[in-house]
C-alpha cells in the first residue's frame, strides 16, 4: 500500500478564457489527514480537485504530491484515485469487474485482482453484491461500489467530489460516518469537496472555505464555527448561519435599535461601524422587567434588542424562531418549550461574548483583545 501522501498547491491560478476560476491557491494538506473543500457551487473547489488529480491543467503555480512537483504529470502517474459524483460506474460490467478495473489497468495478476476486489467490496460492505451489475443497485450501493474500486488500488490520495449528493437525507447522514470510518482504517490523505457544511464540519480534521475562486480560511471545523475570518464565512457556516446586524460600536458595547448591549474580546478604540454576528442559538429572550424603557426624557437604551416574531417552525427538539429587527430578518434557536407567539413583541440579548463583530466594510473579523 501506498504511504498516506502530503499536499502542496503554491499559488495557482485558472483561468477560462477572460474569467478566473482560482486566484492563487496556496495551501498545505498533512498526510493521512481528511481534508475538505467547502463552499457554494461556483466558489472553486471542484476546479481545485480536479488539478489536484490532474484533470486540469493550471495557468500558473505548482502542485506537489509529498514534495514532488507533479503540475504537468498525467492523472494516471500521480498514484491518486477519484470519486466523481455521477459515481461513473460502467453499466455493462459487473460491480467486481467495475473494482478491479483499476487494477487490470495497471496489469496486476488476476489472483491478485480476485482478493484485492474482495477486500475492496468488503470494506464498504457490499461483498455480496459483486455479480450485479449498477442497474440493478440502488443510489447507496452504487456509491459503495465507486468507493471500492477507488481504494482498491491502495493510493497515496484519494479525492473525493461530493460523493453524497445524490443520496438521501438519511442515507448521507449514515454514508458520511462510514466514510469517516474508512478513511481512518485506510489511513490515505483524502480531500472531499462538498457544499454542505454540515457534512464538512462532521467528516474533516480540517478543511478550507472556498468564495469566488479563493480560500478565505482554514481551520479546523471547530476553529472556523467559533472564530469565523469574514462575515461572509460567518454567513455560510452554521444550521441555521449566523444571524448578521448593522451595529455601532464604542466603549465596549454595541448599540442597534435603540438598544446597548456589552461585548467582550474585542480590542477596538473609538466609534466604529461594525457588522455584529450573533448565532441563532445564542440569542436569549430578555426579561422585560429588567429593560430599562426608552422615554423621550432620558433617551436610555433598551437592555435588548427589540425584535418581532414573524413565524415559528417547531422542529420536535427545538424551535427555530424567524423575527424582525428593524427591517431585517433573523432567526434565533430556542428549546422545543419555548413560548412563543407570531405577532409577539419581544426583547433580545446575548452574553458578552457571543457577540462576532465584523468591519462593516471590509467585512474582516475585528481583533481579539
Amino acid at each position: 500500500m501506498s504511504q498516506p501522501g502530503s499536499v502542496k498547491l503554491e499559488n495557482i491560478v485558472k483561468r477560462h478564457g477572460s474569467f478566473t476560476a482560482l486566484h492563487g491557491i496556496d495551501l498545505e494538506i498533512n498526510p493521512g489527514e481528511f481534508f475538505a473543500f467547502l463552499g457554494p457551487s461556483g466558489s472553486g473547489k471542484t476546479t481545485t480537485l480536479r488539478i489536484l488529480a490532474g484533470l486540469e491543467p493550471v495557468n500558473d503555480g505548482r502542485v506537489l504530491l509529498d514534495d514532488v512537483d507533479v503540475t504537468h504529470v498525467q492523472p494516471g502517474e500521480r498514484d491518486v484515485a477519484m470519486v466523481f459524483q455521477s459515481y461513473a460506474l460502467y453499466p455493462h460490467m459487473t460491480v467486481a469487474e467495475n473494482i478491479a478495473f483499476p487494477l487490470k489497468m495497471i496489469r496486476t495478476p488476476a489472483s491478485t485482482i480476485e482478493s484485492s476486489v474482495k477486500e475492496a467490496a468488503a470494506k464498504v460492505g457490499i461483498e455480496h453484491l459483486l455479480a450485479r451489475r449498477p442497474g440493478q443497485l440502488s443510489g447507496g450501493q452504487q456509491q459503495r461500489c465507486a468507493l471500492a474500486r477507488a481504494i482498491v488500488r491502495k493510493p497515496r490520495l484519494f479525492l473525493l467530489d461530493e460523493p453524497l449528493s445524490n443520496l438521501d437525507a438519511k442515507l448521507r447522514v449514515e454514508t458520511r460516518a462510514e466514510l469517516r470510518r474508512l478513511q481512518r482504517s485506510l489511513g490515505v490523505t483524502t480531500v472531499y469537496v462538498t457544499h454542505d457544511q454540515e457534512e464538512a464540519m462532521t467528516v474533516a480534521d480540517r478543511l478550507a472555505v472556498f468564495m469566488e475562486g479563493r480560500i478565505v480560511q482554514v481551520g479546523t471545523p471547530k476553529e472556523v464555527f467559533l472564530r469565523p475570518a469574514n462575515a461572509v464565512v460567518a454567513a455560510f457556516i452554521g444550521t441555521p448561519p449566523m444571524n448578521l446586524m448593522p451595529a455601532t460600536l464604542a466603549d465596549g458595547q454595541v448599540s442597534l435599535e435603540g438598544a446597548s448591549l456589552p461585548i467582550s474580546g474585542v480590542q477596538v478604540q473609538g466609534t466604529r461601524d461594525v457588522t455584529l454576528g450573533v448565532r441563532p442559538g445564542d440569542l436569549r429572550i430578555a426579561d422585560p422587567v429588567q429593560r430599562d424603557p426608552v422615554t423621550p426624557d432620558q433617551g436610555a437604551p433598551a437592555r435588548g434588542i427589540p425584535a418581532r416574531v414573524e413565524f415559528v417552525e417547531d422542529l420536535g427538539d427545538s424551535v427555530i424562531a424567524i423575527l424582525t429587527v428593524g427591517s431585517q430578518h433573523i432567526k434565533m434557536r430556542l428549546d422545543q418549550h419555548a413560548d412563543l407567539q407570531e405577532g409577539q413583541q419581544v426583547f433580545l440579548t446575548f452574553a458578552p461574548t457571543a457577540a462576532h463583530l465584523f468591519d462593516r466594510q471590509t467585512g474582516e473579523r475585528l481583533p481579539s483583545a
